[in-house]
């Protein structure tokens, strides 16, 4: 998996407030596991948490056939950018 994750942050509409764009980061953790471990993803779910740099989040790649893995990102600014900080299959 790639160290850092491009900006994923978009402004909410008519809000002022910064979230992370969960589509994006699935797309994205989705293309990076294909890429870096070589193995078809089958979809990827990532909560949408409230934007507190430091903070981190939990997302869960499926793959064909029932294995699941789990994805940690870490919130590095009030910009939503992300860092990848954990991979683990889940048994």
């Amino acid at each position: 998996m790639t160290a850092v994750m491009a900006a994923l942050a978009f402004a909410a509409s008519g809000c002022g407030e910064t979230v992370i764009d969960t589509s994006k980061a699935e797309d994205t953790i989705q293309a990076d596991v294909e890429k870096t471990r070589g193995e078809k993803v089958e979809s990827v779910e990532c909560p949408q948490p409230e934007v507190k740099p430091g903070t981190t989040f939990d997302c869960t790649v499926s793959y064909p056939g029932g294995k699941e893995a789990t994805v940690t990102l870490k919130i590095r600014n009030e910009d939503a950018d992300l860092s990848t900080v954990g991979f683990k299959f889940n048994d």
